[in-house]
């Protein structure tokens, strides 16, 4: 099988595996107390599925990674959200509303154009020690600074998850590139055990900090957690790795657009999937209450005539007080 169609089977799959791993969070997320500590978390079953399933989509994305450059395997993370929609609602007991549909033919509109721009060889370069550290260094402080206290909570620890994550991608790429070389170079050193350590602190890290985002419902932090996770690996394709976007100026025009239809589709998903978890908004196709018809018969109700008042006659009294008969 070509090496780029190997990659792009492995990463559906693994955006398949991550997507139930969000509908798991997200559905433990809505049981849990917001004070709930971490080490109460890792006592609870539903948690331990939850990583597992992450844990699966992220050997599939490893596997891919080794076939496929980061642009080409990151946009499809996107494909988490596309799959995330019918199992959330099939959870929530629901059915897949028509705002969800547009939004899903959207990303996937944007997807293929951006995959159409994308590189298709094989990676082959690497990031070098000191490349590795001051990723990682970068890293740390953007997500310090978006988990400071402050307004809309869900949303940053969301781009904080999705931007670990593609960092942890794009590092874990150096690890599989260079484990598999096969040019005699030493299978230890400091760099790969360095590289290996950053992976596992940002893997973990994304895990807790998506958790957290979760709280809030799933549709608006999948949507960032999606949308930061292949900016972030993408930028550190580009910037360090050599990666290029390939077909010169139609493709980047492209690649512009795919991205535009990409964005306004996790926008769509995101505002209905938001709609939905909102206990007081209406769903999709149900009266407002505001517009239920009302009977315009009202109902017969009757009302007895109240009864008169009895106004007792005079007595005329007699001398010496006796009544007169």
């Amino acid at each position: 099988m070509n090496a780029t169609l190997l990659a792009v089977a492995l990463s559906l799959v693994s955006a398949g595996a991550y997507a139930a791993a969000a509908v798991a969070q997200s559905r433990l997320a809505g049981r849990t107390d917001p004070g709930t500590g971490v080490l109460r978390m890792l006592g609870r079953g539903a948690w331990w599925s939850a990583v597992g399933l992450n844990a699966t989509g992220a050997l599939l994305h490893v596997a891919a990674l080794n076939y496929g450059p980061l642009t080409l395997v990151q946009p499809l993370g996107a494909l988490t959200l596309v799959v995330a929609v019918p199992l959330g609602a099939r959870a929530a007991g629901r059915r897949v509303g028509r705002v969800e549909w547009r939004g899903t033919a959207l990303t996937l509109l944007g997807l293929g154009a951006l995959l159409g721009a994308a590189g298709g060889s094989a990676p082959h370069e690497t990031l070098t020690l000191p490349e590795a550290l001051g990723v990682g260094a970068a890293t740390m402080a953007v997500v310090a600074g978006l988990s400071r206290p402050g307004a809309r909570p869900g949303l940053r620890h969301a781009a904080a998850s999705g931007i670990t994550s593609g960092v942890a991608s794009a590092l874990t790429q150096t690890l599989t590139v260079a484990v598999t070389d096969h040019s005699g170079g030493p299978l230890f050193s400091w760099r790969l055990l360095t590289v290996a350590l950053l992976v596992s602190a940002f893997a973990m890290g994304g895990l807790l900090l998506s958790q957290t985002a979760y709280r809030g419902g799933l549709g608006a932090p999948l949507a960032v957690v999606t949308l930061a996770n292949p900016v972030a690996a993408a930028a550190i394709g580009l910037a360090l790795l050599g990666e290029r976007l390939q077909g010169g100026a139609v493709s980047l025009v492209l690649a512009l657009l795919g991205t535009a239809a990409a964005v306004r589709g996790v926008i769509l998903l995101s505002r209905a999937q938001a709609r939905n978890a909102d206990p007081g908004g209406v769903a999709e196709g149900a009266v407002p209450v505001d517009r239920v018809p009302v009977d315009p018969v009202p109902s017969r109700v009757v009302i007895g005539s109240p009864r008169p008042a009895v106004v007792p006659e005079p007595v005329a009294v007699r001398a010496g007080g006796a009544p007169h008969p």
